[in-house]
């Protein structure tokens, strides 16, 4: 998965898709590769969080999640966070 999300930005579900496991499992995996990439000085782990597509809240608690619904307007219309890793 770490190879994956250097080369080009991936979802939980692309993510998922490429190696074969449930997209929940996915962000148990991602948060451990958030937390190695971060010791580490030469890259840095970047998110792009997730985002309602009705009213464009982008603000969530938790960036390496996916959420439900959006507690501004209540959509459940949100996007995935997509995660990538680059170099310093």
């Amino acid at each position: 998965m770490r190879a994956e999300i250097r080369t080009t930005p991936q979802t939980a579900s692309e993510l998922g898709s490429l190696v074969n496991i449930p997209r929940s499992v996915v962000f148990g995996h991602v948060d451990h590769i958030a937390r190695s990439v971060d010791s580490a000085s030469d890259e840095q782990f970047l998110v792009a969080p997730p985002t309602c597509k009705n009213c464009g809240f982008d603000r969530f608690d938790d960036p390496i999640n996916n959420p439900s619904r959006c507690p501004d307007c209540r959509s459940e219309r949100i996007s995935e966070p997509e995660f990538v890793i680059e170099p310093l």
